[in-house]
């Protein structure tokens, strides 16, 4: 049977509020007794002394005699507490003795304190004991006390009272406590399964495809807190992943459409004899053809990239020389815009896949070239940190909008579709430069202001040791 977490919290609360008023009140009732009856034999023994000492000033030492009727009535006061008195003078007569005076009364005492506590301390075994005081005057002895009373203690009627009362409060304490501690234990598991519950209720809805649901809620409770944190940033993710894919497909489609309908259009017009089939004409269906096939191999060169199977082949490169020879290939280019490329500083040699850091360089500086305005300058800048080296190629071009920045490395993204029409570009490059960076266990960021110009920088591992090792990409 399964419970809410509510319920589970409640019954947890309540359970640990119930151990602990019992156990406390078991303790303080076994602390309680234990001290009052320790209480109560020094009382006895206070009292013995006290009846002794008031029988002692009932002595006329002048005549040599007792008076009787105040010893009878100390004595009579002591029996109605439980003391069973006995006056014996100096000569070993007995002045006034309970059990002589009233036997009576004396076996109905007994009787009812041995009673008493046979019932409340069965295990005690407790009897009437008597000890003897002596009684002195002046420093000389007139006689003695015999006194018989319970031992090693007795309660009184109006003790057993007492004990009861107590007891009967440290109940209700615990009785209040507990239904205060269920009521607090209720609020509590209320107060936090009520976001957690609600969090449940949002993961369902994202799980059910409704992205745009967020928890706004805050509960004071730092784990609680992180869980509505992670599920409002995966809901966040999967919506940036639901609109990229609504928006590559898009691309995809759109990318197909133009050159399929241009070739479609072509054949047609040719087929129904209104066009001729001109060399022109020609050259245009297979350039259409061409881009996509180039678009079909982007996708295959991408899929091997990100495939778990691939294999880098690892040797001892030097990054700047690869980047000073790729830079020349673009020779033409940049000097078909006028551009000025420079590279600055050095860094040292890195364990990497040759071809694979080609294709990354490639991609990196042709998107450099392609939005630099005429006339505009490209900075490539090498350097050493202590495990890595650092690649980093700035330039003065067009930019890209900060909204855009997050997702630039997304395969098919364009920020500005009209450029990337104007240039030819399908969106895959900066998706494949990041899967390759990735493989060699490095980073790529970008950063870019629109019309200031874009900054990517690119971190790899030297990882010198693994030279000539064939790493699997993960």
């Amino acid at each position: 049977m399964k419970f809410s977490l509510k319920a589970k919290l409640s019954m947890a609360i309540a359970l640990v509020a119930l151990l602990t008023v019992a156990l406390i009140s078991l303790l303080a009732n076994y602390f309680i007794q234990s001290r009052f009856e320790g209480y109560i034999a020094s009382q006895q023994e206070k009292t013995a002394d006290q009846i002794v000492e008031s029988i002692s000033v009932q002595y006329d030492s002048d005549a040599d005699q007792w008076n009787t009727d105040f010893v009878h009535t100390i004595g009579m006061y002591a029996l109605y507490d439980g003391y069973i008195v006995k006056v014996i003078d100096q000569y070993g007569k007995t002045v006034w003795d309970a059990l002589t005076c009233d036997m009576k009364l004396c076996t109905k005492v007994m009787d009812d304190i041995s009673h008493r506590m046979m019932m409340e301390y069965p295990t005690m075994n407790g009897e009437f004991t008597t000890r003897d005081f002596p009684v002195e005057q002046d420093g000389k002895q007139i006689g003695t006390v015999a006194i018989g009373y319970y031992g090693p203690f007795f309660f009184s009627e109006d003790d057993f009272q007492f004990l009861k009362a107590l007891n009967q409060i440290l109940i209700l304490i615990g009785g209040l406590s507990l239904i205060i501690s269920a009521g607090t234990g209720v609020f509590l598991a209320r107060r936090l399964s009520r976001p957690i519950l609600k969090t449940a209720g949002a993961a369902g809805d994202i799980a059910a495809g409704k992205y745009n649901t967020r928890i706004d809620a805050e509960t004071g409770t730092k784990e609680v807190d992180a869980l509505i944190s992670s599920i409002n940033h995966l809901a966040d993710s999967l919506e940036q992943q639901e609109t990229l894919r609504r928006q590559l497909t898009a691309d995809v489609a759109h990318e197909l459409r133009t050159p399929l309908a241009t070739v479609q259009t072509h054949v047609e017009a040719m087929m129904e004899g209104i066009w001729e089939p001109t060399r022109d004409r020609l050259e245009s269906c297979y350039e259409e053809m061409s881009r996509l096939g180039n678009l079909v191999s982007d996708l295959e060169r991408l899929a091997r990239i990100e495939s778990s199977n691939l294999k880098l082949n690892k040797t001892e490169l030097d990054l700047a020389a690869l980047t000073a020879r790729i830079l020349v290939s673009f020779e033409k280019d940049l000097k078909d815009k006028n551009l000025n490329a420079e590279i600055h500083g050095s860094c040292s040699l890195i364990s990497a896949d040759s071809d694979r850091m080609s294709q990354v360089l490639v991609n990196l500086i042709s998107n450099a070239v392609k939005y630099t305005l005429e006339g505009g300058e490209i900075n490539i800048t090498l350097s050493d940190k202590e495990a890595s080296v650092v690649f980093n190629i700035r330039d003065n071009g067009i930019g890209i909008p900060k909204e855009e920045l997050p997702f630039i490395f997304e395969r098919f993204y364009r920020a500005d579709k009209s450029r990337n029409r104007n240039t030819g570009g399908t969106g895959i490059g900066l998706a494949i430069v990041k899967s390759i960076v990735s493989a060699h266990g490095g980073t790529v960021e970008a950063e870019s202001r629109l019309n200031e110009g874009s900054d990517f920088t690119m971190i790899l591992p030297k990882n010198l040791e693994e030279n000539g090792r064939q790493t699997k990409l993960t």
